[in-house]
């Protein structure tokens, strides 16, 4: 096999690298907008979108075992129970939450560790660049374009939902070929274009193009107001909970709770992004592992707390098919100026979902266009704004217009099982590199190694078992084009190549 393909590159030349003038990135964010930038990912539509939908399940038009969880398929063959649908959680969702989130908190100690000793733009690509060789980073990074592009078009999905709510409660419609994806399982294909979504992600490139310190401040607001309208929700609409819509509490068993946590992981994955921030961070090595397991911390608690009272203010299947349960459920018990409020919030939770979100795939693309994978106009710095501009406006069109082409579920699908991939391959990076370099110094080191890790890996398989057959077709599709781009393309372009002989 060709040696080529499994050459490391060495930690101390990453680092020197990013040092390089033409594609040196401004060092300003310090831990507390690190911790609001992971806020800001991971808060929004998970919390305001996905939660209804996964505790409330899917149906499509022709039952099929491809609409099946694959660990479904294992256990029962033929008479999967996914397979006329994504089986719902149902108030179970709460404890779907719980779940994922101790299952990043593993994911996330292992990003603190490699954030605080890599302190270099591209997340998981950079770490297993420098650990498991060239072929392996490229299929993360490939994996992490999926993963932030297709998360990207679920945001920008669920903001047009709930600014139509917020619309309706001034009495204004706007028409549904132009506020509505043109794909849904349950309808199939229609003539619809989801302008709203397409627009709010250009107009976030635009400021991402500005500068990331502008960025930043701009989230830091965004993440203040949807915080208060979380605390707004969860005070005034408990008051209206009954507990016989927490009955059934799990009507689909451990199954449905499997399947609605791996629905559900997509809301966490904003910690990533934090560590793609390396880079622009002043003080990698304290910020990052900080910022990473606050957010985590935070959003958890806030998580399982609307879950809870989401689902017992209104019967869990009402939200079957709707992107803005919260509105909805505000709306049915008659708290239509709460509503109002509620809404405006979860709009700025996924504005600044959307905003962080794009800001770590331009990231990305960045890194791997400054080791040759990519082409090089994707690691340009914009002489004035000394952000990777070019990387920047692709990726608001790569995002910007499937956003108006699908529905929420099929993108978030998609973007889990990405995302789970990464995080399989952060665990076994701190096992490596515990073995390889273990004097190498660490900000932080993941305690009880290598338990840690080895469950971070299990958990993680076991959630992307929960996910749909066609769900996993899907993303060896992807991983199949990548690699033909790879051997056709990257592999002969790498900044690891031998230089030519004069």
């Amino acid at each position: 096999m060709d040696p080529q393909l499994f050459r490391c590159k060495n930690i101390d030349q990453l680092i020197a690298d990013a040092e390089h003038p033409e594609r040196r990135l401004k060092k300003t964010l310090g831990w507390i907008s690190l911790t609001a930038l992971g806020i800001g990912a991971i808060i929004g539509t998970g919390i305001f979108v996905l939660t209804g939908t996964a505790a409330a399940g899917e149906e499509v038009l022709v039952p099929s075992l491809m609409k099946a969880p694959v660990l479904d398929v294992l256990l029962h063959g033929s008479h999967a129970l996914g397979a006329a649908g994504r089986p719902g959680a149902g108030p179970a969702i709460a404890i779907s939450f719980f779940m994922v989130a101790v299952v990043c908190g593993f994911a996330g100690l292992c990003y603190a560790e490699l954030a605080s000793m890599i302190p270099i733009a591209g997340s998981a690509y950079t770490y297993t660049y420098a650990t498991m060789g060239e072929l392996v980073a490229w299929i993360i990074g490939w994996d992490l374009i999926l993963e932030y592009a297709v998360s990207n078009m679920a945001v920008a999905v669920g903001f047009s939902a709930y600014v139509n709510s917020l619309l309706g409660t001034f009495g204004i419609q706007l028409p549904e070929t132009l506020s509505t994806p043109a794909y849904q399982p349950g309808t199939g294909w229609l003539p619809h274009f989801n302008l709203i979504g397409f627009l709010i992600v250009m107009l976030l490139t635009v400021l991402l193009v500005t500068g990331i310190k502008e960025s930043a401040t701009s989230n830091s607001i965004m993440v203040g107001v949807k915080l208060v309208a979380i605390f707004v929700f969860i005070l005034f609409a408990s008051k209206y909970i009954k507990p016989i819509n927490w009955k059934p509490f799990a009507p689909n068993g451990f199954q449905g709770i499997l399947t609605g946590g791996a629905i559900v992981f997509f809301s966490y994955i904003g910690f990533d992004s934090v560590s793609t921030a390396a880079e622009e961070c002043r003080n990698p090595k304290r910020d990052l592992p900080l910022g990473i397991m606050t957010s985590l911390l935070i959003c958890a608690a806030l998580y399982v707390g609307v879950a809870v009272v989401l689902t017992g203010i209104q019967p869990y299947h009402i939200f079957k098919g709707d992107a803005a349960p919260v509105a909805t459920a505000l709306h049915n018990i008659g708290l239509d100026r709460l509503q109002r409020w509620v809404t405006i919030g979860a709009l700025m939770g996924m504005i600044s979902s959307l905003l962080v979100y794009q800001y770590g795939q331009a990231r990305v693309w960045f890194a791997m266009s400054r080791d040759g994978l990519l082409p090089s106009a994707f690691s340009k710095v914009h002489a004035r704004f000394r952000t990777p501009h070019f990387a920047t406006w692709i990726a608001g069109f790569v995002v910007g217009i499937p956003a108006g082409i699908f529905d929420i579920g099929t993108l978030a699908d998609l973007s889990n099982i990405g995302t789970l991939f990464a995080f399989v391959l952060v665990a076994i990076a701190v096992l490596v590199l515990r073995k390889t370099q273990p004097d190498r110094a660490r900000g932080f080191r993941v305690p009880l190694v290598p338990l840690l890790p080895w469950l971070s890996i299990v958990t993680c398989v076991l959630l992307m078992a929960s996910l749909t057959l066609e769900n996993w077709i899907r993303f060896f599709v992807w991983l199949i084009i990548g690699l033909v781009i790879y051997f056709a393309y990257s592999r002969h372009r790498s900044a690891l190549n031998p230089a030519p002989k004069v």
